[in-house]
């Protein structure tokens, strides 16, 4: 478990993170999610005794990362995947890291053939691509078959293959009883990963909620509905507080009214219905929304006139 109290980090005027408090719980993903800027890496470094806090505290499994006697066995942490000797092969990359925290030769051939760089172990970490470098980043950090891991941008550089083998694997690793902590801009992926989350914008914890939760929050309460007698229902659906409008020939979005409700109406009426769809927004609509005023850099599109340059 990771437990983190008031943490506070300031580089001068700037705080880069301010009084956060929240909870990683062993047994689930949980995504850690945040605009640019908003202090997602600067946290992950103070759990793991990278930085000092300015205030506050950060435990794993009930004490400060540095106070562990054989850290690799307590946290596996991916921040960096080029922090690695280039000049060595992954192997003796592994190798190196092992002998010095007592692991046993064996570990690091499992651990290369779990991230799927057996044909590639012996060849220089410095000529790998970034989706090579970010296995052999997941290698290290499972490399003490520690209870904790925490990844920054695991698949960062990987393709949808790498990418759903992660995915994968973090599942795992958390069926298993394991504090997983991951950190990803890819919304999409985070919600077919991750059961919980953690979302900060400017260094302030924005919230700490289920996935579930936190797209329901966002959601309008919009459902779909699709009737041979779409025209008839319309008119029995509508109402001062209920908006309907037509998307297509047999199609309805109707707001302000639940799928029960629209069902019961439909019956009532001897209105056959061939769908009935709560419209739920997706994670990334929810967390666009909810970080909108914390994003630090804003991109504006500008038109170039015709014959002009950029």
């Amino acid at each position: 478990m990771i437990e983190v109290r008031g943490l506070t980090k300031r580089y001068g005027d700037k705080t880069a993170v301010d009084g956060l408090t929240f909870t990683v719980r062993p047994g689930i993903v949980t995504g850690f999610l945040g605009p640019n800027g908003a202090g997602k890496s600067t946290t992950m470094r103070m759990v793991l005794g990278l930085d000092r806090p300015t205030a506050g505290t950060a435990t794993v499994g009930g004490r400060p990362y540095v106070e562990h006697a054989a850290p690799l066995r307590e946290v596996g942490a991916l921040l960096e995947a080029r922090a690695v000797h280039t000049s060595r092969s992954a192997y003796n990359h592994l190798r190196a890291l092992a002998a010095t925290h007592g692991i046993p030769k064996r570990r690091v051939d499992e651990v290369i053939h779990l991230v799927g760089l057996g044909d590639v172990a012996r060849k220089r970490a410095g000529g790998f691509s970034l989706g090579m470098g970010q296995r052999l980043g997941i290698a290290q950090a499972l490399l003490g078959d520690p209870p904790t891991v925490v990844l920054d941008e695991p698949v960062n550089g990987l393709d949808p293959e790498g990418i759903r083998w992660v995915r994968d694997l973090l599942k795992g690793l958390a069926a298993e009883g394991r504090t997983v902590f991951v950190s990803s801009h890819l919304m999409s992926e985070m919600a077919l990963t991750a059961e919980h989350v953690i979302v900060v914008g400017r260094g302030r914890l924005i919230a700490d909620t289920s996935v579930d939760e936190l797209i329901r929050g966002a959601s309008v309460n919009t459902v779909l509905v699709r009737s041979p007698e779409a025209q008839r229902l319309r008119t029995a659906l509508a109402g001062p507080d209920v908006t309907v409008s037509s998307v297509e020939g047999e199609a309805l979005e109707v707001t302000g009214l639940s799928a029960a409700q629209i069902g019961d109406t439909a019956r009532d009426l001897g209105v056959a219905v061939h769908e009935l769809t709560p419209q739920l927004a997706s994670l990334e609509e929810a967390f666009m929304t909810m970080t909108r005023d914390d994003v630090e850099y804003h991109a504006h599109l500008t038109t170039t006139p015709a014959g002009g340059t950029a």
